[in-house]
């Protein structure tokens, strides 16, 4: 039973990726950041709401092509920009709510789940052997005393190694009612969500921290962090296959993307991509080849492969320097140096060096039919 609302901060434009696409949108193992964000917080809530800005249009475009049950909402950038401006105007559904930023593509519900804590807010800090460059979160006898920036921060301070990780979970009672008396007297004339802390702390309320994996709640502000953050994903898709049974050869060389289904005896050499929602069954993936949107059972391809979209082999040999594009395969041997469109080919058929099903006319592309036990010459 679902016990908390979820808000996912997505309204910023990511400057420093120095990119025109909205930062959320750029994507990890093939999908956009803020998709995890929503998938991982789907866990956990029925009531999951988006608060969005900078290109607002096409990021909710991005994401309803993937959730249908989520909430959108603009934030009021003008009259109330900063993350305190971008929660107002949100009546969540239960009694508590949980703040995540859409900019946190390694985050996962079992680690969000961690959050339950009887506390006005509960506060996810890092433990850093230097917090140089965070905000340090003081903590006495259990409890969040207070927060200061590092630019304000007195020596005894700047010592504190306890750093805010910028996830928090506030009762929605509190939220609501403090909302409202935000205010923006600071530099940048923005309303900040960390003001609910020293509000809180002000009312004698319960402040708990919660010390959080630094991988999980990593940010990413720059193409340097998002390649950074890939790594650590593309290892964790991989460990989920290698513990499944799946053999990979020499896996840091290996490319899966979010989506990618492997099963049974399969074997994924190096080089390769998977790419898109393919599907590999008892299948041999070999050296640098391409597997995007298609399903391949019982089968082999490469090295050096390529089989493109809506591709489906079955107990097929695919070889060398071979590409397929909306081919149905069964039971079929083609050993090199062919293209393969469009194509309905049967069992028991050979395909020859160099065969091309060509079978566009400049408007539309037609199929090619190859029935059983054919034998398809070199250059055909």
């Amino acid at each position: 039973m679902f016990n908390k609302s979820i808000i996912v901060l997505a309204a910023g434009a990511g400057t420093r990726m120095k990119s025109d696409t909205p930062k959320v949108l750029h994507k990890i193992s093939g999908k956009p950041m803020l998709y995890y964000s929503i998938k991982e917080a789907l866990k956990l809530s029925d009531d999951i709401t988006v608060v969005l800005f900078h290109q607002a249009q096409r990021v909710q475009a991005e994401m309803e092509k993937y959730f249908s049950n989520i909430n959108f909402v603009i934030q009021d950038h003008k009259n109330y920009p900063g993350t305190g401006g971008a929660v107002m105007g949100i009546t969540p559904k239960y009694e508590k709510v949980l703040v995540l930023n859409g900019d946190m593509p390694l985050i996962q519900a079992s680690e969000l789940e961690k959050f339950d804590i009887d506390a006005t807010i509960v506060m996810s800090v890092l433990k850093l052997e230097s917090a140089d460059g965070y905000g340090r979160v003081i903590i006495e006898n259990g409890n969040v005393k207070k927060i200061v920036e590092q630019k304000d921060a007195n020596a005894t301070e700047l010592a504190v190694t306890i750093a805010n990780a910028g996830i928090y979970q506030f009762e929605t009672k509190f939220l609501l009612e403090n909302l409202p008396k935000l205010n923006n007297n600071n530099a940048q004339k923005e309303y900040y969500i960390t003001d609910l802390v020293e509000m809180a702390i002000d009312q004698g309320k319960v402040l708990k921290p919660l010390v959080v994996n630094e991988e999980n709640f990593k940010g990413v502000n720059s193409k340097v962090e998002l390649a950074d953050a890939e790594v650590i994903h593309q290892n964790r898709i991989k460990k989920e296959f290698l513990k499944a049974g799946v053999i990979m050869r020499l896996p840091d060389t290996i490319y899966i993307e979010e989506g990618v289904q492997i099963e049974g005896e399969s074997i994924i050499e190096n080089g390769v991509s998977l790419l898109g929602n393919s599907k590999i069954v008892n299948s041999h993936i070999k050296t640098n080849s391409v597997v995007e949107d298609s399903i391949v059972v019982d089968s082999d391809v490469g090295p050096m492969a390529r089989i493109r979209p809506l591709s489906e082999l079955n107990k097929t040999h695919i070889g060398n320097f071979v590409e397929t594009k909306k081919a149905k395969l069964t039971g079929v041997k083609a050993g090199h140096l062919s293209y393969l469109g469009d194509c309905s080919i049967d069992e028991g058929t050979n395909i020859g060096c160099g065969t091309i099903t060509c079978n566009y006319d400049g408007v539309n592309k037609h199929q090619t039919i190859i029935g059983k036990n054919v034998f398809v010459g070199s250059d055909t």
